[in-house]
């Protein structure tokens, strides 16, 4: 019988360091991985290059065992993942590992564990922040990188490509892929899980797989987390709008997410007098990321789109159209 092939992507952009230090842990998965009788895979790894630059073209090299580097100039997460879904044209299976995450012991055998076992389209396993100084007591008491934590095998509606496998032959069968369309914008991994749920396929989730983030020290400055929740809020309304098949499914989501945002901005800011006057730091802090989010949703219900991956060889001005508007 013949080896199932996998192929593990690490998309990448500009940052050698941190992608110096994945690799080597990845390709140590991945002998494992291909030496466990029980799996019975072949594995290989390509790393995905975002920087019309090249600059990880050396780091590749020198780690040597024949990694696969290809280059994908366009810019945005969504055009690199399409690139990595074709660099395993052909192959069973293909697993995503961002660059700046630390792979646990059974990261990558969990993975393939549960999509043998499961036959799901999808595998997402976990991915667990690790802070690289102590936050301050704010961004502590509102726990804004606590991540999700299920049963193996457990269903989900939507699945993030931090630490996920997808099944290759099936993406191929349903024909679907990552939205170009949102650029660099983000929210591709939710678009594709509703492409996905809507095509008749499953996404199922792996608690053993583990992948740690480790979060900067600017990650935890209260402007950066401000833009990330309305990036998130703005985002979601940006993927259900691109998800929406008619122009009246659309201008029903402009209204609906008009609606919810103006009432998470009430109820987030709400909370937030309410935690001063009582003094409830914590009330505080968790009431930012519903008015943030709400904030977001309305704006882009406006057609007001921000990119929150924008990049200075791209950027053309601060906001764009939301799709649908012209």
């Amino acid at each position: 019988m013949t080896k199932r092939a996998i192929v593990v992507a690490i998309p990448t952009y500009r940052r050698p360091d941190r992608l110096s230090t994945t690799l080597p842990l990845v390709l140590d998965h991945i002998d494992r991985v291909a030496g466990d009788p029980t799996l019975d895979v072949d594995v290989s790894l390509v790393v995905i290059d975002n920087d019309p630059a090249g600059s990880a073209r050396h780091t590749v090299r020198d780690a040597g065992r024949g990694v696969r580097y290809q280059r994908e100039p366009r810019p945005g997460i969504a055009a690199a993942r399409n690139r990595a879904l074709d660099a395993a044209a052909g192959a069973d299976a293909v697993v995503f590992i961002d660059d700046d995450e630390r792979p646990e012991p059974e990261w990558l055998a969990s993975l393939v564990r549960t999509w043998l076992a499961s036959g799901a389209t999808g595998v997402m396993g976990r991915v667990v922040s690790e802070f690289t100084i102590e936050p301050e007591p704010w961004v502590a008491a509102g726990d804004f990188f606590q991540r999700r934590s299920m049963p193996t095998g457990t269903d989900i509606r939507i699945a993030a490509t931090g630490n996920i496998l997808l099944d290759a032959a099936q993406l191929r069968r349903l024909r679907v892929r990552f939205d170009d369309r949102l650029g660099t914008g983000g929210g591709e991994d939710t678009l594709l899980s509703m492409d996905i749920r809507r095509a008749g396929g499953r996404l199922v989730w792996c608690e053993e797989s583990v992948a740690i983030d480790e979060v900067p020290p600017e990650r935890l400055r209260r402007t950066w987390l401000r833009l990330r929740f309305y990036y998130h809020g703005n985002t979601a309304v940006v993927v259900e709008l691109l998800h929406a098949r008619s122009p009246v499914q659309r201008a029903r989501v402009r209204l609906v997410s008009a609606a919810g945002g103006l009432a998470r901005i009430a109820v987030g800011s709400a909370r937030g007098v309410v935690g001063w006057a009582i003094g409830s730091l914590t009330m505080r802090a968790r009431a930012m990321p519903t008015r943030q989010r709400g904030a977001g949703m309305l704006a882009a219900s406006l057609g007001i789109v921000r990119r929150e991956y924008e990049r200075a060889d791209t950027r053309s001005g601060a906001s764009s159209p939301a799709p649908g508007t012209h």
